[in-house]
């Protein structure tokens, strides 16, 4: 009786044992598996955060011009989009970054508000003016020279480094030459009408008719080359506004709050018409919520974000999205047209962008693996005087040899 009790007992404590091993062996797979996620969502956020940012540009694209055909003012337009912003962000701003939010020097005060000039005032209502007088598909599609120009404005500024004799670098030069060829491309040359999805435009337009619509399109063209050089140097300001003040949240409601008040005064001289300002809850309502908080208050933390770790050519390398994402949209809702010049430019653009972000990768492999050189380099020197040390040290008499004190004399 007592030789089978202990049988079953160990039979029993075997059993137990084996649900222990496959227990850790399951948690040991589950860690694993979480270890792998956390390490792939750690190397694709940004990715992930840039790529979402373009569908929400795409959206307010769409939604901002279908406003602007019911006769909404753009320059009321942004004060409102800026008004919505802040009124969002402000209250997080606070509460998070309460006890880590740096003091507001009257330098960074000053960088606030030329950050404020730089985007909500000069470049969203450029970017509006350019919009109306092309189209929606255009505009996004143009805008896609952005990377190029961040980046000469960052060798300028000092934020990029470029070494010819690197391949990565080189691809970095060439894209960027690729890309300003697109713009060109889609500058100089308009060509026939592409029907996407089907869609198709309107009938035959007289002389006078076309006329106009070259002289709008050229001045569409100018703004929107205006506003990208204005987009480029708030991204870089940003990238050196971070450098002093590095609270993302706090930084953007302070450059919406400041680009509420800007724009509101320059709303002011140019809409005299006091009717502009009345709104109600239509399209036009739509698209000052939509762009406050998806691509003024969601935008300016995330691109500041990314900015901060990544660098303003990164951040401004995603812009192809957008512009596929609005064509096939402004197909779709706005029957607009797409032309063959914007089609070809658009595509060569792309080419040269991702030929760009090659580069950016790439230099950010080679500075981890400096940095990791660099870390081996001192951690060898280290241990090779800690080992010299050791060699001098005369452990049969309890002393130091001759030598070590000549290395290491005593503090007087």
């Amino acid at each position: 009786m007592l030789v089978h009790h202990f049988v079953f007992n160990r039979e029993r404590l075997e059993r137990e044992r084996e649900r222990e091993r496959e227990r850790e062996r399951e948690m040991g797979d589950q860690s694993g598996l979480c270890r792998a996620l956390s390490e792939f969502f750690d190397k694709a956020k940004f990715y992930l955060a840039m790529v979402s940012l373009q569908f929400g540009y795409a959206g307010m694209y769409i939604i901002c011009m279908v406003a602007f055909k019911r006769g909404m003012s753009h320059w009321v337009l942004v004060v409102y989009r800026h008004a919505v912003a802040t009124l969002v962000m402000a209250p997080f701003a606070y509460f998070v970054e309460r006890k880590i939010r740096p003091k507001l020097t009257l330098r960074v005060f000053l960088k606030i508000m030329a950050l404020g000039l730089l985007e909500p005032v000069l470049d969203q209502n450029l970017y509006y003016v350019g919009m109306k007088s092309t189209s929606a598909t255009f505009a996004s599609a143009f805008v896609n020279v952005l990377p190029a120009v961040t980046f000469i404005m960052a060798i300028a500024f000092r934020l990029e480094t470029v070494n010819l004799k690197k391949i990565h670098s080189l691809a970095k030069v060439i894209g960027t030459a690729i890309t300003v060829s697109g713009a060109m491309v889609m500058t100089l040359y308009k060509g026939p009408i592409i029907n996407i999805l089907f869609t198709h435009g309107g009938g035959h337009h007289s002389s006078t008719n076309a006329s106009s619509e070259q002289q709008h399109w050229v001045t569409g063209i100018i703004t929107l080359i205006s506003c990208i050089f204005g987009w480029s140097g708030f991204f870089i300001l940003q990238s050196m506004t971070l450098k002093e003040y590095p609270a993302e949240l706090s930084l953007t409601a302070l450059v919406c709050l400041m680009g509420m008040i800007e724009s509101g005064i320059v709303a002011l001289i140019f809409e005299r018409n006091m009717s502009a300002w009345v709104i109600g809850f239509d399209s036009r309502f739509l698209a000052a919520v939509y762009s406050g908080v998806v691509c003024s208050g969601i935008a300016y933390y995330m691109q500041s974000v990314v900015n901060k770790m990544r660098g303003p050519v990164f951040v401004t390398a995603f812009s192809p999205l957008s512009m596929v994402i609005t064509a096939v949209l402004g197909a779709i809702v706005l029957a607009e047209q797409t032309h063959l010049g914007s089609l070809i430019g658009a595509i060569v653009i792309v080419i040269g962008l991702y030929s760009v972000i090659w580069g950016k990768s790439k230099d950010l492999t080679a500075a981890n693996a400096e940095f990791e050189k660099g870390k081996a380099s001192q951690l060898e020197t280290f241990q090779k005087n800690i080992s010299d040390f050791g060699d001098d040290i005369d452990v049969e008499s309890n002393g130091v040899s001759k030598s070590a004190a000549q290395k290491f004399p005593p503090e007087p």
